[in-house]
């Protein structure tokens, strides 16, 4: 009879390990196929745009996997419009698009990947935990244009690379490029809020942040981005391409929105 009963337990654990295992998120790639990939950035390697070939659908991939809680958290409409929101937004920031442009404004995603003239070299001299080094500049660059020395130098710390003496290297390697779009995604900038934790339904407002009308939802993803910018202001064209590439690639998905999709309301962090 105890060995019967130990047969069963043992059974029992293979059992809820298998059925475990298949309850677990399955990689992003299994969600963003490279022809779905392509299908969103369909113009990104034209001769005109100047990031031609340098953001192939398996750099992407392979920069995710620094990242694992990205794309695999929660359920499965969950995942896919995480992944969907983090893509409308670095394409609303490289885009090459506009009104009349062939496929429409939303399929010009990652075309570019630096900064076209920048108007300073994003040099915060306040932040002294990390200093500016002479010479160089910290402008926009990669898919999310990481810009300003105090994020440079803490992405760079995170991923292995020098980003104060090196920022260079985000417009120069591909998979380092789209690491620092992931980052800067991921990281919790103060208690919980991160992009991904708002996407995700991690996040929890405090009370200045309900006070500030930030609502959960995409519109506070741009708001994290660049709302001192865009946000507060109504039908600001900036907010409103954010927002036509999310719901273009929503639908590629083949789930919602969600509420929340512009920043119009919301104080600017």
């Amino acid at each position: 009879m105890a060995l019967s009963l130990a047969s069963s337990a043992l059974f029992l654990s293979l059992l809820f390990s298998c059925f475990a295992s298949s309850m677990e998120a399955k990689p992003i790639s299994s969600l963003i196929r490279k022809k779905l990939f392509d299908t969103m950035f369909l113009h990104k390697d034209d001769n005109a745009c100047p990031a031609k070939n340098f953001y192939p659908y398996k750099a992407f991939i392979r920069a995710a996997k620094t990242f694992p809680e990205f794309g695999t958290t929660g359920s499965l409409i969950t995942r896919k419009r995480e992944i969907a929101a983090f893509l409308a937004q670095i394409s609303h920031e490289t885009t090459g698009g506009w009104a009349t442009a062939p496929d429409g404004p939303f399929a010009w995603g990652l075309c570019f990947k630096e900064e076209i003239n920048p108007q300073s070299n994003y040099c915060d001299l306040t932040n002294k935990q990390w200093p500016c080094v002479p010479g160089k500049s910290y402008h926009g660059r990669g898919p999310i244009q990481l810009s300003w020395n105090y994020n440079y130098g803490p992405a760079g710390k995170f991923l292995g690379f020098d980003g104060l003496k090196n920022p260079e290297i985000v417009a120069n390697n591909s998979v380092i490029a789209f690491k620092t779009a992931l980052w800067f995604w991921m990281t919790e900038t103060r208690g919980t809020l991160s992009c991904h934790n708002v996407m995700v339904g991690k996040y929890v407002p405090t009370e200045a942040d309900i006070a500030a009308n930030r609502t959960v939802g995409y519109g506070l993803v741009t708001n994290i981005i660049n709302g001192g910018l865009e946000c507060g202001i109504l039908n600001d064209p900036r907010v409103n391409d954010r927002i036509g590439f999310f719901q273009r690639y929503t639908k590629l998905f083949n789930v919602t929105t969600g509420p929340n999709l512009d920043c119009a309301f919301q104080k600017p962090l």
